[in-house]
């Protein structure tokens, strides 16, 4: 049964269509994200408008933020990559902010005494201890994009959304339970490689 739906469906192409996706929203989402964090750093007066409205976008159904977007971007993957940054920001910026923030003082008071400016206090001690808090975000984020990108099949996006989408036109259960478990999979294995990075970032930056 696996092998059959896994040739019929063609999931070794559909999986590094799903794959592209992901990795492509990651890659926008961790410049956005990062960005927003260190403005939000320089400027937390905004942090609670800021997050606040992440927060309100994330907040949102997935599926009715695609049906959002259709006018605006047509079906297929653009409206999915869209959506699956949207989601995906908040946790990376919450998390760049807080890490930011949150540095203990003991090791700004060393970057003065050996004369960093803020400036090279925030590049060469506030963002590398922060980066287990933002691998953290990153783990989110992941889980999040696998989600909507799957959704994205239901709007022609491709990837693994695509079978699953089949099956349900068919009927066909055992389409729907192999596509289903080889995406759960695909999420597991993408957090653990996320939790692998995170806890080596612990143990070198950790605090």
């Amino acid at each position: 049964m696996i092998l059959h739906v896994w040739k019929t469906q063609q999931l070794g192409i559909k999986t590094l269509e799903h794959l592209y996706m992901v990795f492509i929203t990651l890659v926008i989402v961790i410049i956005i994200g990062i960005s927003i964090g260190i403005f939000l750093y320089k400027r937390q007066n905004l942090s609670n408008i800021i997050l606040n409205f992440l927060n309100a976008i994330e907040s949102v159904p997935e599926l009715a933020l695609l049906v959002i977007l259709i006018p605006l971007f047509g079906i297929g993957v653009k409206p999915t990559l869209v959506a699956s940054v949207l989601y995906s920001i908040l946790p990376i910026a919450r998390n760049t902010y807080v890490g930011l923030t949150n540095v203990d003082f003991q090791y700004i008071e060393i970057g003065r005494a050996i004369g960093l400016s803020d400036k090279e206090i925030l590049w060469k001690v506030r963002i590398p201890l922060a980066l287990p808090l933002l691998a953290a975000g990153i783990r989110i984020a992941i889980v999040f994009t696998m989600g909507v990108v799957t959704l994205g099949g239901l709007i022609a996006a491709g990837g693994l959304g695509g079978p699953i989408q089949t099956g349900i036109h068919l009927y066909d259960k055992n389409i729907i339970m192999v596509t289903g478990l080889w995406i759960g999979i695909l999420a597991v294995l993408l957090d653990s490689m996320g939790n692998f990075f995170e806890t080596l970032l612990r143990k070198r930056y950790g605090q």
